[in-house]
């Protein structure tokens, strides 16, 4: 049996999402504030056994792991075969990958699981087949995996731009607590179904064929952007560019009445600022009061299957030897 890393693959939140036009590559350029938190999937590293007939890489759910996500390993092209395939292809690592994983992040729910998943792959295999890349080396297999991996290399809080390949870390003291505990509280809820990123990204660019005004006025850019999370939550500036798309499709539309009755859930439960992460599903609430926070956590639970209660995780994500 070879080598064993253990990766804690954090979950996100965009407490901030500015969306640019659609460029001539297709992406778009955004402008985004991340947010890792103390909430996410666990994964397993294993190097096999060299010159077998065991396959480049294995995945298996951990016993117990919501059987509907499943799903995500169904495909030989899921972003953790990926991300090992491309580390491969570049590196000449030849030894079989065994990865086992405990699902947590709900797929589909704009907490960036899979670019979490894709970022600890790259990290754990630096670790296992002791290449010591460079950052620029990592940063650049993960962007070629999905916009949001790059983050997850470094994790914590950052300001994200252009299409995600721009990650500049805010200060860990942003997040401090004079009392040395949790700045505030996050309460993550999902409604129980996906969003699909490229739908929510071609609503988004219809919507703005027509008249009205901005998606996001008024809202601060760049270093203001990161002044404003020293202020209390209640006065945060930050905007979602999807969540008008969504609330404005019809009293009727399902998206649009689960995220309205969430939020405005949240804020009767004494959230400070509420938002959607990315582009949907999943809604969070900050609350500056533990107290509200654990009261939300158990309101939400009587309807909602997935419901957590989480902090901010102001560090990096690094693969540790079991």
């Amino acid at each position: 049996m070879g080598s064993t890393w253990i990766i804690q693959a954090p979950g996100k939140i965009n407490l901030h999402l500015k969306v640019g036009a659609r460029r001539t590559d297709g992406y778009h350029d955004l402008e985004s504030l991340f947010l890792c938190l103390d909430f996410g999937d666990t994964l397993w590293f294993e190097t096999g056994a060299p010159g077998g007939e065991e396959p480049a890489c294995s995945i298996r759910l951990v016993e117990g792991t919501e059987p509907s996500w499943a799903a995500v390993l169904a495909s030989g092209r899921n972003i953790i075969t990926r991300a090992v395939s491309l580390f491969r292809e570049r590196t000449g690592f030849d030894i079989p990958v065994r990865v086992t994983l405990k699902k947590r992040i709900p797929p589909g729910g704009g907490m960036g699981g899979g670019s979490s998943n894709a970022a600890s792959a790259l990290i754990a295999l630096d670790a296992l087949a002791g290449t010591a890349l460079s950052r620029a080396a990592l940063h650049e297999m993960a962007i070629a995996l999905g916009s949001d991996v790059p983050f997850f290399l470094s994790g914590g809080a950052a300001l994200v731009s252009g299409r995600g390949e721009t990650v500049r870390p805010v200060e860990a003291s942003v997040f401090a607590s004079p009392d040395g505990g949790a700045p505030f509280w996050v309460v993550l809820v999902n409604p129980g179904f996906p969003s699909d990123t490229a739908e929510a990204y071609a609503l988004l660019d219809e919507r703005r064929k027509g008249p009205g005004e901005a998606d996001c006025p008024g809202t601060p850019e760049g270093d203001a952007l990161v002044r404003a999370l020293e202020k209390h939550p209640a006065s945060w500036p930050y905007w979602n560019d999807f969540l008008p798309v969504f609330l404005t499709s019809g009293p009727e539309a399902p998206a649009g009445k689960a995220y309205r009755d969430i939020l405005e859930g949240l804020r009767v439960l004494g959230a400070d600022f509420m938002g959607l992460s990315g582009a949907g599903s999943t809604c969070f609430g900050v609350f500056s009061q533990k107290e509200a926070a654990e009261l939300a956590a158990r309101t939400f639970l009587r309807r909602y299957t997935f419901v957590e209660l989480t902090i901010p995780l102001a560090r990096s994500v690094k693969a540790v030897l079991q």
